[in-house]
């Protein structure tokens, strides 16, 4: 599975296969080592600060509260949205009069439907501005995730959204999908990876939960 274009696809493999273990434990009795080899960008993966700085929080050092438990608000900026876009540009419009702080705010565009296509890649899809991601900022939003191939627009190589939102030490998660499925507020989101120092990106199980 190829996540980010150019980058290469994890390895699966067994570091120790079942028929193999068996000659070290009694008869009947075998277990399964797995390896993985893969770069960070793998999946639906979160960045934290240390992504984009050197002396930025590591996946180590995030909070879990950052990352897990956090109380989650859709905003819904698919091209059919003019009032939330404008072309492929998520703009402040989007956000205005939204209560963000401490929320993930996940941005729901659609581009998940592109997924393993060529469109999915192409540099076609949608973005946060850069004012966007300042008023994310100054608005104190705990956690920003997008559905989408990157956060920024892949043309600018300054990379404004990310560097603005972790600069902040807030972590985005890119590669979400199904976020059609969820209400625009109401349920807790998490996104947790583990603990590795001097890392700034690894792959999440990112998944909602919702009242009865």
């Amino acid at each position: 599975m190829i996540t980010y274009k150019g980058l290469p696809a994890p390895v699966i493999s067994d570091h120790l296969s079942r028929e193999s273990s068996k000659q070290y434990y009694e008869p009947g009795t075998e277990f399964h080592i797995g390896k993985i080899e893969m770069v960070a960008n793998t999946g639906t993966y979160v960045d934290s600060p240390f992504h984009r700085y050197p002396d930025g929080l590591d996946l180590a050092a995030l909070d879990l509260s950052s990352l897990a438990n956090l109380e989650g608000l859709v905003i819904r900026c698919g091209l059919k949205d003019r009032q939330n876009s404008v072309g492929r540009a998520i703009t402040v419009f989007a956000l205005e009069n939204l209560d963000v702080k401490g929320k993930a705010v996940l941005l729901h565009t659609g581009w998940d439907r592109h997924w393993r296509t060529e469109k999915y890649s192409d540099g076609s899809h949608p973005f946060l501005t850069e004012a966007a991601a300042e008023y994310l900022a100054n608005a104190a939003a705990a956690l920003v995730g997008i559905d989408s191939y990157n956060i920024d627009d892949t043309a600018d190589g300054r990379r404004p959204a990310h560097s603005i939102l972790l600069a902040h030490g807030i972590p985005i998660v890119e590669h979400l999908c199904g976020l059609n499925e969820l209400p625009d507020f109401g349920f807790r989101f998490f996104a947790v990876p583990p603990k590795v120092k001097d890392f700034g990106t690894f792959p999440v199980r990112a998944f909602a939960i919702l009242p009865d």
